[in-house]
């Protein structure tokens, strides 16, 4: 049958997993760090979904479409309450870890290793005297606070932006692309957190290096929300 039915433009999706979170059916689900439409008879077309994506990446298409089936909806609902009491975005899971008392510091107070400011990605202006010859550091905000040593192993010499593609609204991926177009930088380190909203700090760094042009070496270290580094 034709009808109204959400489609995703996955070059437009900054893997926020806003959607996913507002689509009561669970049609949508976070893959590789974008929003795909899983099935289209979980789908009701009322768009639930649209207005919270922050970059137009969710609109209205009339197609060809299985009907939307809601005993489907219901039964899939039921499936995963019974294997999973949470549902939502993994990053909103409650957590607690059971840290010990903090060893003194061999040498004193820890010093901060941040070089410049600003270090908001919304704030930096896309060129300063600092950015030449850069190594970049492109951080999502979270990972600051769960990485122990994160000053010390990522922060130290490099040129550190700061951003949450959950809750920064826009999309990173022109002034980045910007910054790299317009700067002399070396290197790209990107610090995101494993929860798959985060994703979209890195989808926006991918994007932004295909399109300034230039070849920059780049890496993506990713946090766990316990504080150990899951790859690098």
């Amino acid at each position: 049958m034709i009808r109204r039915i959400i489609q995703i433009d996955q070059e437009k999706c900054n893997g926020c997993g806003a959607c996913a979170e507002a689509c009561h059916e669970g049609a949508i689900a976070m893959v590789d760090g974008k929003a795909q439409l899983m099935r289209d008879d979980y789908c009701d077309g009322l768009g639930d979904c649209l207005p919270t994506c922050p970059t137009g990446a969710i609109t209205f298409v009339e197609r060809e479409a299985a009907a939307y089936d809601e005993a489907a909806v219901l039964q899939n609902k039921a499936q995963k309450a019974q294997a999973a009491p949470f549902s939502g975005c993994p990053g909103h899971v409650v957590k607690t870890f059971q840290r010990g008392a903090a060893p003194a510091a061999a040498a004193g107070k820890q010093e901060s290793q941040l070089g410049q400011w600003p270090c908001q990605i919304k704030l930096v202006p896309v060129k300063a005297p600092y950015f030449q010859g850069a190594k970049l550091l492109i951080a999502a905000d979270c990972t600051a606070y769960a990485y122990g040593a994160f000053h010390g192993d990522f922060i130290r010499g490099r040129v550190t932006l700061i951003g949450c593609p959950k809750l920064d609204e826009g999309d990173y991926a022109e002034k980045l692309t910007a910054i790299l177009r317009e700067n002399d930088i070396q290197s790209v380190t990107v610090a995101r957190m494993e929860v798959p909203c985060c994703g979209g700090i890195e989808n926006a760094v991918k994007r932004a290096l295909q399109q300034s042009g230039k070849f920059i070496p780049w890496r993506v270290a990713v946090i766990s929300t316990d504080g150990r580094i899951l790859s690098d």
